[in-house]
């Protein structure tokens, strides 16, 4: 019996082969991270203790929000370097709401609705005008990181709201309250990626655009969506960070762009499109966090944890091209 080719069976298939190649990719981020907690626990006798591992976890969880929507954006051929600079503006656009007298959640809901107005200006210049995602957002990068500095002064505002404030420094069952949304952020996305059809669409978007184009996929739409997402999470993580300082600091979130983009292709996301996977992306969050946390209580200077971060950074970029390679992309 012949079996019809439909655009639903196509871009399955695009999913289910990068899925593949993707658990791979985590299964040995797996082992290193392992190997990385076992190093440390040996040079440093408070590493493995309760408190420190959900110190790490805290950490980098508004790094890992961004990064979480970034993973299916460049999985389906796009990129965002603006989301970074989006949760520095949320949290002053929050500061500055709260303060005219708007309720803080208000304030908040707002902030994410402006968060997502960026993104789907991000996703209309770079789709639907088909300019490159690196030059727009890099623009919109630094238009946002201006306003911010603009509204505020370059001056940090506080944020003291004991229920907000909550959301960045409270615990569920001795769970720091950052770490499970971030876990949150990514069982939920591992979901549409695996089990939705516009996780197939993701996949397929990068994987082939103008064979997916003809088949029937919404390549346009799947991207401006990814870019609205990217948007959303680049605000919440910035209302995560506000929490957590107590203050709305314009620039405190810029620093971390570089751990975002290295955490997603460390993670075995390409930087061509396809494949990735967002398990991958959380392990290498948490490796990267884990580095940071571990470096410091061996006292080494944040000068040589900067050097690391840019050493990963060139490490990961080198490990997809070999990927890309091998897989014949």
């Amino acid at each position: 019996m012949t079996t019809i080719d439909t655009p639903r069976r196509r871009s399955r298939g695009f999913a289910r082969g990068a899925l593949g190649r993707s658990w791979s990719g985590v299964a040995v981020l797996l082992l290193f991270y392992v190997a990385l907690l076992v190093a440390f626990s040996l040079l440093s006798p408070w590493f493995l203790s309760f408190n420190n591992m959900m110190s790490i976890g805290s950490n980098v969880a508004f790094i890992g929000l961004m990064a979480a929507t970034g993973t299916p954006l460049i999985i389906a051929g796009g990129l965002d370097l603006s989301v970074a600079a989006v949760a520095g503006l949320t949290g002053v656009v929050l500061a500055l709401l709260h303060g005219l007298g708007l309720d803080i959640w208000v304030a908040a809901v707002a902030a994410i609705l402006f968060g997502a107005a960026i993104g789907l200006i991000n996703g209309i210049f770079t789709t639907g005008l088909r300019l490159n995602p690196l030059i727009v957002t890099l623009a919109t990068m630094s238009i946002i990181t201006g306003s911010a500095l603009v509204m505020t002064g370059g001056l940090t505002r506080p944020l003291m709201v004991p229920g907000f404030n909550w959301i960045g420094s409270g615990r569920l069952f001795g769970i720091p309250v950052p770490l499970i949304l971030m876990l949150l952020c990514y069982g939920a996305l591992w979901v549409v990626l695996a089990k939705t059809r516009f996780g197939r669409f993701v996949y397929a978007s990068g994987g082939n655009p103008e064979a997916s184009r003809l088949v029937g996929v919404p390549v346009a739409r799947t991207q401006i969506t990814l870019y609205v997402l990217s948007g959303v999470s680049g605000a919440v993580a910035g209302l995560v960070l506000a929490a957590m300082l107590g203050a709305a600091a314009p620039d405190a979130a810029g620093k971390h762009l570089l751990t975002v983009i290295a955490a997603i292709i460390l993670g075995g996301t390409s930087l061509f499109g396809g494949r990735g996977s967002v398990w991958g992306t959380l392990l290498a969050v948490l490796i990267l966090g884990t580095l940071n946390n571990g470096l410091t209580l061996l006292n080494v200077s944040s000068f040589w944890q900067d050097v690391t971060r840019g050493i990963v950074l060139l490490l990961a970029v080198s490990l997809d091209q070999i990927r890309s390679r091998a897989a014949g992309d």
